[in-house]
C-alpha cells in the first residue's frame, strides 16, 4: 500500500499583510535590478506591470548587472541611490 503525505505544514502564526514603513508617494521611482540570469529583466517587467496597475503614479528605472556572478558596480549603485526611492532585485532562469 502506498501512502501519500502532503508536505505542506500548517502555519503556526497568523498571516499578516506586509506594509511599507514609508509608503511610496506619487512620483516615486522603483529601481528594478536584474542580475543577468536569462529572463531576469523580463520577469521584472512583469513585476513593474503588476505594481504599475496598483500604483499608477510610481515610475520605474531598469538596471541590469549583465552577469549574475559579479556585484553591481559603484556607478550603478550610485545611480540607483541617487535616483530611486526603492529597489526590487530579482533573478531568473
Amino acid at each position: 500500500m502506498v501512502t501519500f503525505v502532503d508536505p505542506r505544514g500548517v502555519p503556526g502564526a497568523a498571516t499578516l499583510p506586509y506594509t511599507l514603513n514609508d509608503p511610496l508617494e506619487p512620483g516615486a521611482v522603483i529601481a528594478l535590478m536584474a542580475n543577468g540570469f536569462p529572463d531576469s529583466a523580463t520577469f521584472l517587467d512583469h513585476i513593474a506591470d503588476a505594481i504599475g496597475t496598483r500604483l499608477p503614479d510610481v515610475g520605474f528605472a531598469r538596471f541590469d548587472k549583465g552577469n549574475a556572478s559579479r556585484l553591481a558596480d559603484d556607478a550603478m549603485l550610485d545611480d540607483v541611490a541617487g535616483t530611486c526611492t526603492a529597489v526590487i532585485a530579482a533573478y531568473g532562469h
